[in-house]
């Protein structure tokens, strides 16, 4: 076990969301680890016209306000998610709302897309241009906003040119009413304004960015097809397959499983790698797919592959596993690719 895992175990002693604070202050110190090699190329990938040195990226939520997206990729990922942001900074729901669940290898948030809003979001990643690595922005919107789609196209707008990437997060349990815009007629208008505003952005400024739409996994019979279908015809580039769910599986066994909120970490795997299925057969390869949803070893990162993944994220097994884990998952998962004869990620990808 490294240093920087010791002293990611140590901070079990503080509250999480304190905890989380002083990990971001230590990266910003230059504390983290640094994956000094360089990746197999059996994990490099190309995603959405980007191309991934690996297929294991920082999922949003762990760098909300984007001040520690380089340290995170000398950790060794292959790309990085920051955010959510909203055009304004907002402090989201009172705490206590981090929750560890040991006893599970999971975590509940209600964090409710609290950051310090857009414009210092966008002055940072603006300080980073040039430094190369692939560096996404997760948007989202204020939880008093009296047009919440504006609020997507506000971020996309400002962050062009600034970020690798774009993702709609349409799918966090912790702002009210924000999952329905998964439903068809709100995903179709958002989709829509989104596939509008970029048209514009790529005339003004002759260069185009991926854009992601983030789900839940708690979807309906239909609604993975319905999703799919209003993606593709807006012209959105994947899918992130999946936000937290606010299922709570009968296995918990932490005293703090009925707290409200999104639940992340080893009890998702399971369900949103189903999910994930389910994406894989209504795209038929007609939009990428990334999975998320409790990855902890490099078994759980070939599983979303395997059911249809070309890249994978992770949060919430940093917490119990430390800053060594991408090192560790990636080397498992490229050991399990050549073992099963692959030569690449993109050969193994829908294989289950």
């Amino acid at each position: 076990m490294s240093l920087h895992d010791v002293a990611a175990r140590a901070l079990h002693a503080f509250d999480p969301e304190d905890a989380h604070g002083l990990a971001i202050r230590g990266l910003k110190l230059g504390l983290g680890p640094r994956d000094v090699g360089p990746d197999d190329p059996i994990l490099a990938v190309q995603l959405a016209g980007l191309s991934l040195p690996n297929c294991v990226g920082l999922a949003a939520g762990f760098d909300k306000n984007a001040e520690v997206p380089d340290a995170m990729l000398a950790a060794g990922f292959g790309f990085v998610e920051a955010g959510t942001v909203t055009p304004l900074a907002q402090a989201g729901n009172p705490r206590p709302r981090l929750f560890r669940l040991t006893e599970d290898q999971a975590v509940i948030n209600r964090m409710g897309f609290n950051n310090g809003g857009l414009e210092p979001f966008a002055r940072r990643l603006s300080a980073r241009q040039g430094r190369g690595g692939v560096v996404g922005a997760n948007i989202g919107a204020n939880k008093d906003a009296t047009d919440r789609i504006q609020d997507y196209v506000t971020g996309l707008t400002r962050l062009w040119g600034l970020s690798d990437y774009f993702t709609a997060n349409i799918s966090s349990p912790n702002t009210p009413g924000l999952r329905a815009l998964q439903t068809k007629a709100a995903l179709e208008e958002l989709l829509g304004r989104l596939a509008e505003a970029r048209a514009g952005l790529k005339a003004q400024s002759g260069r185009d960015y991926p854009i992601f739409l983030k789900v839940a996994p708690d979807l309906e019979d239909g609604e993975v097809e319905a999703i799919v279908e209003t993606v593709v015809g807006a012209g959105l580039d994947a899918v992130i397959v999946s936000n937290t769910t606010i299922a709570r599986p009968d296995t918990l066994k932490s005293p703090l499983a009925g707290e409200g909120g999104g639940l992340s970490g080893a009890p998702l795997l399971e369900a949103s790698t189903a999910v994930l299925k389910r994406f894989h057969a209504a795209a038929a390869g007609r939009v990428a797919l990334i999975g998320a949803g409790g990855i902890a070893s490099g078994a759980d990162a070939y599983a979303k592959i395997r059911a249809g993944a070309q890249a994978v994220q992770l949060y919430s097994a940093l917490v119990y596993g430390g800053p060594g884990l991408v090192v560790r998952i990636k080397r498992e998962l490229a050991a399990r690719l050549r073992a099963d004869g692959f030569v690449a990620v993109q050969d193994a990808v829908g294989a289950a």
